[in-house]
């Protein structure tokens, strides 16, 4: 999403703190929950009780590449992934607040660019920008804090899933990972995937409506969908059975399998940022319109552990995403 917000030219350093700071919180949406913005040493929030929250950290070389997204791009994934947390209780966002640290050198274009993709994609979310604070660092590291509300619901945990419930998921897999590889591999095609690592495609509004259905647990996709299902499964003690046949194949994941040489169902089960939603509901005639069944869950046999089945037995490849092994293909 090119982004060219009038402002200040120059570097951060330049531009410095507060100069920076008054450009980023110019014409900042709102919610009717924020009683102070920007502008304070806090925000004041209207929330009822309880409030959900999470925090996520998006790390320049870890999360993101400069040369493979744009910063509008990065702006609107770093609310992306933070209100899919939200969603994943079943909840509704409705604050955000944004630690923005980078070098001196920036441009402060690259800086209002980043908001824009903020607000951008604040306002598809239906969430206000509270507030937050900039500092210098050697690299861009941003850290986004998201509160939420349950609009009377109660809470989705990942701890609920019972033997009987069905599995279901509202969103995609799979199309982040392939963009992945083909950045990895040099190549901007196809541009649906690469465009679907850059920014998430979170399925707003899906997680409460899961809630309203009874969902019994759910979990955000955002390392893989078995190893976030794997956590659901441990949670609740169960063992969880997905079967491939009930996932179409989109065409640019076939496209992308075939070229590299990969497993079109390595991308689908085992690839992370889509931010999809996944849950188990008591029957299927429960799963809220927008949301594909996908398995099902069943009590543990005598000395097994909780885990995810893929057409009756164990993947054998890597179920997901580990920061701490991980590295930039």
């Amino acid at each position: 999403m090119p982004v060219s917000p009038a402002g200040p030219v120059g570097t951060l350093a330049d531009v410095g703190e507060f100069g920076l700071i008054d450009s980023l919180v110019a014409d900042l949406p709102t919610a009717p929950e924020v009683l102070i913005g920007p502008g304070d040493d806090a925000a004041a929030l209207n929330l009822a009780s309880p409030v959900l929250s999470s925090v996520d950290v998006l790390v320049e070389g870890v999360h993101f590449r400069r040369d493979w997204s744009t910063p509008g791009d990065i702006g609107r994934r770093a609310v992306a992934v933070n209100v899919a947390d939200i969603e994943a209780m079943g909840g509704r966002a409705v604050g955000l607040l944004v630690g923005f640290s980078a070098p001196g050198e920036l441009a402060a274009t690259w800086a209002l660019q980043f908001a824009a993709g903020l607000k951008a994609e604040a306002a598809t979310a239906g969430v206000a920008l509270a507030g937050g604070d900039v500092t210098r660092a050697r690299d861009i590291t941003i850290s986004v804090a998201v509160l939420g509300v349950l609009d009377g619901l109660e809470p989705v945990r990942r701890s609920g899933a019972r033997p009987g419930d069905v599995v279901a998921m509202a969103g995609r897999v799979g199309w982040a990972a392939a963009g992945l590889t083909v950045l990895g591999r040099g190549f901007r095609s196809p541009r649906v995937v690469v465009e679907a690592y850059r920014v998430p495609q979170v399925p707003y509004g899906a997680g409460a409506a899961a809630a309203r259905a009874g969902a019994h647990a759910m979990i955000d996709v955002s390392d893989g969908l078995l190893a976030d299902l794997g956590h659901v499964a441990s949670a609740s003690g169960v063992v969880i059975e997905i079967g491939r046949a009930a996932f179409e194949v989109p065409e640019p994941l076939q496209a992308v399998a075939a070229a590299t040489g990969t497993d079109p169902f390595q991308l689908i089960l085992t690839g992370g940022d889509d931010h999809a939603l996944a849950a188990t509901f008591a029957s299927a005639d429960v799963v809220p319109d927008g949301w594909l069944v996908i398995g099902s869950v069943r009590a543990r046999g005598e000395e097994e552990a909780p885990s995810v089945l893929v057409d009756g037995a164990p993947w054998e490849p890597a179920a997901g995403y580990d920061h701490f092994r991980a590295r930039w293909s």
